[in-house]
């Protein structure tokens, strides 16, 4: 057989056809088929689990840009850096008032030292200024000689056992946490959404007590905020926040809230935290 007819009888063999014309085909091996397919598909799932073996290139992510507007005034702004940066050139142009809800408690000394500094120049030159704090820093030696200072500049401090996340307003831009670490925030300045959080405000500010204008002594505070604190425990409690989540929320330590709790389970006569939740749900029930 020549080359051609070689050829044409390897293809004729591969397609099923007969080699030659009037020739028939021998009859095809049903079994033969299917290990040859069995084959195959061995090799693939062979080749899928090598691949799946290897580790996969990490993909390549960039930094996110400092800021990204995803609306109508409505801007991301990633990285303390930023945050700070269009906070300050917000406080820069300042016309009319600032409002301010600090949670979490006591703020670091030196932190409140710049900020009183800021204050000074703001009030100085006509600025209204409203801070909101949580009750926890009447306890604060810092945070109370920071209040007086203050106050005797011309702001307004008052305290909230609880109250919403980190919120600042100055004039018509708002600006609020983005994340639970706070190293995004979110810029805002369509009116409807500014409105609504100066109303959030301003209705935290009317429930809120004011500061105390001088440096009280731990009891004499103590009597007049910790039964608000334990209120917000006790309700929190039963809703069955962890004491993570309610320690954040009140802006004091996990010891701390422990205490409380043990006052609370003596107060009630509880003689331990499944009891105590019983109680308070059902003192909640009946008030």
């Amino acid at each position: 057989m020549d080359v051609d007819a070689a050829g044409r009888a390897e293809a004729a063999r591969r397609s099923g056809a007969p080699e030659e014309p009037g020739e028939a085909a021998p009859a095809a091996e049903p079994q033969a088929f299917l290990r040859e397919l069995a084959t195959h598909l061995g090799l693939l799932a062979q080749e899928a689990a090598q691949q799946a073996a290897r580790p996969a290139p990490a993909p390549a992510v960039g930094a996110p840009p400092a800021e990204e507007a995803v609306g109508p005034g409505v801007r991301y702004l990633h990285g303390l850096d930023s945050i700070s940066a269009a906070i300050e050139e917000a406080l820069g142009s300042v016309r009319r008032d600032i409002l301010t809800a600090q949670p979490d408690g006591a703020r670091p000394s030196a932190v409140l030292k710049d900020a009183l500094e800021s204050v000074r120049r703001q009030i100085s030159a006509g600025i209204a200024m409203r801070t909101l704090y949580q009750h926890t820093t009447r306890f604060d030696e810092a945070t109370k000689e920071y209040v007086r200072a203050v106050t005797e500049h011309g702001a307004q401090v008052r305290t909230l056992e609880e109250f919403f996340d980190r919120l600042i307003i100055v004039d018509d831009t708002a600006f609020i946490s983005a994340n639970e670490d706070r190293t995004t925030a979110i810029s805002i300045t369509e009116p409807t959404i500014v409105r609504f959080l100066r109303d959030t405000f301003d209705k935290a500010w009317d429930r809120a007590e004011p500061f105390p204008f001088v440096p009280l002594h731990a009891a004499k505070a103590a009597a007049e905020v910790v039964p608000a604190i334990r209120e917000s425990i006790s309700r929190l409690l039963v809703e069955g926040y962890s004491d993570k989540v309610i320690a954040r929320r009140m802006g004091i330590s996990e010891r701390s809230l422990q205490a409380h709790v043990a006052a609370l389970k003596q107060e009630l006569g509880a003689y331990n935290r499944l009891q105590l939740g019983y109680l308070l749900g059902r003192y909640d029930a009946f008030r």
